[in-house]
């Protein structure tokens, strides 16, 4: 499994990175695309209090040691790929041992969310209700009551 955290890029963006950059990194590491993951958590990078969020990006890449040999082509890679949507990049390699590595997968759903097995959950049009339906009335009552009692 590689995992690829981008601090500082805006998620959607990440997201348009994953999309673009899973097939070749897959390519690279010589693995199934189901093996690489992008986290884009939600957050800011301050230096000395001033915001400097896509100005400058820090990215993590977690892997297992194996993959160590091919850091220089991967590092390439992933600086290329980000090109213009960060000024600055900063980018550090964690490895682990695959033997710290745990995973269980529940085998009554589907390993990903995709656009082949989203569920389409039709909303109940609220418009359509005759009059006097529905709980959308404004109460107007003392809703405190019980606590003044």
């Amino acid at each position: 499994m590689i995992t690829i955290i981008i601090y500082g890029l805006d998620q959607f963006v990440t997201g348009r990175l994953s999309r673009e950059m899973t097939p070749r990194l897959a390519s690279l590491y010589e693995m199934s695309s189901d093996e690489i993951l992008f986290i884009a958590p939600e957050n800011m990078i301050f230096h000395q209090g001033v915001e400097q969020t896509s100005w400058n990006t820090i990215i993590h890449v977690h892997a297992p040691t194996k993959y160590s040999v091919l850091q220089d082509q991967i590092a390439k890679f992933i600086l290329a790929s980000i090109g213009e949507v960060a000024i600055n990049k900063i980018l550090e390699f964690y490895y682990y041992s695959q033997e710290n590595r745990y995973v269980k997968f529940n085998d009554s759903y589907p390993r990903f969310v995709s656009e082949d097995n989203l569920v389409d959950l039709e909303c109940e049009d609220y418009n359509d209700k005759e009059e006097g339906e529905g709980d959308d009335e404004i109460y107007t009552g003392d809703i405190f009551k019980s606590l003044n009692d």
